[in-house]
């Protein structure tokens, strides 16, 4: 345990076989008391992978997709007990060895979640993210820095920390099941006054790290885009949106998974 917290890392995966293994081995085992992974309906071996290496495993019966993914992540952890909950994608390509900075931020009480930025430190590009997706990522954040009224440096990460409270005051039930769900959870963080603190994280592009490919990039940009101008009605009171809404707050039981 870390300062008295039960931490619990999720892995929401799909197709994930050949990066598990690595990601899994960095996991600091000292302060992180589970482990917990969430197949979306693989077409490889990645629950294979899984059992074998001991982690405890949940089962979509078809591919729900990332958002709904997570929906389960956040679930199950919470049924385990977690104060805090870290997010790690099992492609390796964020690294597992930052998680302890991560939870020690939501664990300081300063803080109810905390991300891991690719874009502080200033290595990004180095890291191998593409040209594209690096203008993207910084003409959406200032875009959503100015709407949301923040300052974070960065929104699209998908290495992330949560305390309990945060997860069971959110109404992530009324977010999307793609991949724009990380955006909108964030957004939601934000408009309910939880503070959100940022570590430097290293990150590596390479062929077996996941990454949607442009179309799906575009997609997801434009939803950021909509997520954020939601945002803004409604904290004016111009408009009203489930996705900020006070009601349906909780987690609920999805039927369509089970542990594997």
């Amino acid at each position: 345990m870390l300062a008295g917290k039960k931490v619990v890392v999720v892995m929401p995966a799909y197709n994930a076989a050949q990066t598990l293994e690595r990601t899994y081995k960095d996991i600091p085992r000292d302060i992180v008391d589970e482990v917990l992974l969430v197949d979306d309906a693989s077409h490889d071996e990645t629950l294979e992978v899984a059992r074998r290496l001991g982690i405890r495993c949940f089962l979509h019966e078809r591919n729900m997709g990332y958002g709904r993914n997570q929906k389960t992540c956040y679930t199950e952890a919470l049924k385990l007990g977690a104060d805090i909950v870290v997010m790690v994608h099992p492609d390796y390509q964020y690294s597992p060895k930052i998680i302890p900075a991560l939870a020690g931020l939501v664990a300081s009480g300063e803080y109810e979640a905390a991300i891991g930025s690719r874009i502080l430190g200033g290595k990004t590009r180095q890291g191998g993210m593409p040209l594209y997706k690096y203008l993207a990522n910084r003409f959406l954040t200032f875009f959503e820095n100015l709407l949301l009224g923040a300052k974070l440096s960065e929104y699209h990460t998908g290495f992330r920390a949560f305390s309990r409270r945060v997860l069971e005051a959110l109404p992530l039930w009324e977010n999307s099941d793609d991949f724009v769900f990380d955006n909108e959870m964030l957004a939601q963080v934000i408009y309910f006054g939880f503070p959100v603190g940022e570590v430097s994280c290293p990150t590596r592009y390479f062929a077996e790290a996941s990454s949607i490919n442009f179309p799906r990039s575009v997609k997801y940009g434009l939803g950021v885009m909509v997520t954020s101008v939601k945002f803004f009605l409604q904290k004016l009171g111009w408009a009203e949106f489930r996705i900020f809404s006070s009601t349906g707050r909780n987690l609920q039981p999805n039927p369509y998974y089970f542990e594997h």
